[in-house]
């Protein structure tokens, strides 16, 4: 019997709570919605975009709207990703950070399209496209965690001991998720693997911080954005479940 999915509840309830949180706020209020101050109408679009969040997250939650929902999540996270992270990388491809970005908008594209997919009634993530973004969009995730070595370190939980220990683990982990996902080495092992920390990651770091500070809009800020990353991995990984464990993939994206 295959296992429960996780991932759509998890994904569906962390567009709500974005687009909630937006709501309340009244603005952008995620640090990864780059919309520029001049925009014209910024106010009203923001206040749009959170309230097509919720409504997206309500809809991946019922049977009867899924597959609509699906589609327009799909083409949601497709222009953002093209309008908003793409230019960044374009103009200036040696900064990792607009990788990092783009990195982490291409799950919610992969995971996205793999919605997509079983709203048409493809329900493995045998095509190639959600497993390219998932895999590629992991490397400068990893790669984050050494360019970005001090920051990375103030997110290691104080009772953790040997933070640069953690912080160089966490990010090698993340590269061997990507590479195994995308070489189709143990794939399945590697996105669940990947999605479980991610979602590790957000109880011990992000949760603490906004208990710590609950009027920190940063930190809430980084708590669902942590959340809604995870829950996009998830989403990758349960598609994976035609793909045994300890098994290769039958098309893997990189040469053997």
């Amino acid at each position: 019997m295959r296992a429960p999915r996780l991932g759509l509840p998890y994904l569906a309830t962390s567009l709500i709570a974005s687009g909630v949180f937006c709501l309340i706020v009244g603005d952008f209020a995620m640090d990864w919605q780059p919309a520029p101050a001049w925009l014209p109408g910024r106010a009203v679009l923001a206040l749009a975009v959170a309230a097509l969040q919720a409504a997206l997250g309500a809809g991946l939650l019922a049977s009867r709207t899924r597959a609509t929902a699906s589609r327009i999540l799909l083409a949601y996270v497709l222009v953002w990703w093209l309008l908003l992270e793409v230019p960044p990388v374009v103009a200036h491809p040696l900064v990792e950070m607009t990788w990092l970005e783009l990195g982490m908008i291409g799950t919610l594209v992969a995971a996205g399209w793999v919605l997509f997919d079983e709203a048409r009634g493809r329900g493995s993530v045998s095509g190639r496209g959600p497993r390219l973004l998932l895999g590629l969009g992991l490397i400068p995730i990893g790669l984050s965690h050494f360019f970005y070595l001090q920051t990375t370190l103030g997110m290691v939980p104080k009772w953790l001991p040997h933070p640069t220990g953690w912080a160089v683990l966490t990010g090698l982990a993340h590269l061997a998720a990507g590479l195994g996902i995308l070489a189709g080495v143990l794939p399945r092992l590697a996105a669940q693997l990947e999605a479980g920390m991610l979602t590790v990651f957000t109880l011990l770091v992000w949760v603490p911080a906004v208990a710590a500070a609950p009027g920190s809009r940063s930190d809430w800020s980084e708590l669902l954005a942590s959340w809604t990353v995870g829950a996009a991995v998830w989403v990758v990984a349960d598609a994976f479940g035609d793909v045994p464990w300890a098994g290769r993939s039958r098309s893997p994206l990189l040469p053997s």
